[in-house]
């Protein structure tokens, strides 16, 4: 324990915990996005408890990759044709499935958006009415994606565990933390939850990208390449922009209606 407060471990615990808490923002989003899909006296629960089980899943999955890290780097088989190569390891598929499971739930619940009539009374009703046990079932499963990357992320910047566990913990409590606030704020300002959801469809494009890139795909010849992280923060600040200003354009625009009348 007392390796902990060197001056190395104690920069690279900052920087982790930094890095662990902005990765695991994804994790939240899905988490509040999951949580409202369950009944309204039930989704503080399932949002409290799935945020337990993230931090948990990161530890346990710490010390399973430190011991089967190999494994998961070795490919399991390759492939080459004039239209496709690669090669698929346990990593890139774990990566893969989560991305294609992101993309689908967010164009789920987009299409739903948009097919809904009276989004004010739909709570609890049709595909958002979901048992808790079903909701943490889903949670746990995208936890592992999420925080396969958060893992191996930690894994890169040092060989101490007990650095990175007290990382994963710190991230942990700070979910704990913000989950309600991004409840909360989703619940009061829902048209953010359609930006929420772009976020989430982008997240799942970029994991795509990232575990094509793990398997060395290639169509026609031409690799899968990565969607650089300082890019995807980019883009995300871009629309949050984009809708923080077409909001109070909109709301100038009702105004002026109104004074019209």
């Amino acid at each position: 324990m007392i390796e902990l407060f060197t001056i190395e471990n104690l920069f690279t615990l900052v920087v982790l915990t930094a890095l662990e808490t902005v990765l695991g923002f994804d994790n939240l989003l899905y988490i509040s996005i999951e949580a409202k899909r369950v009944a309204p006296e039930r989704q503080k629960y399932v949002r409290q408890i799935g945020t337990v089980l993230a931090i948990a899943l990161r530890i346990v999955l710490l010390f399973v990759v430190l011991q089967l890290i190999s494994l998961f780097q070795n490919p399991f088989f390759g492939f080459q044709n004039t239209i496709l190569a690669g090669s698929i390891n346990g990593h890139s598929l774990i990566v893969m499935a989560g991305g294609a499971f992101l993309i689908h739930t967010a164009l789920k619940e987009i299409s739903h958006m948009l097919v809904v009539d009276d989004l004010e009374h739909e709570e609890g009703e049709g595909p958002k009415h979901r048992s808790v046990r079903s909701a943490l079932f889903w949670i746990v499963v995208m936890n592992i994606v999420f925080s396969f990357d958060t893992v191996l992320s930690a894994v890169a910047l040092t060989d101490n565990f007990i650095v990175m566990a007290t990382a994963i913990v710190i991230s942990g409590a700070l979910m704990v933390l913000l989950a309600e606030h991004v409840a909360n704020f989703l619940q009061r300002n829902r048209m953010y939850e359609v930006l929420g959801l772009f976020v989430l469809l982008l997240v799942g494009v970029m994991l795509l990208a990232e575990g094509g890139h793990i398997a060395h795909l290639a169509f026609f010849g031409y690799p899968v390449e990565p969607l650089a992280k300082s890019t995807f923060y980019f883009v995300v600040a871009a629309l949050v922009i984009v809708d923080i200003i077409q909001g109070r354009y909109q709301k100038k625009i009702s105004i002026e209606e109104q004074k019209g009348k």
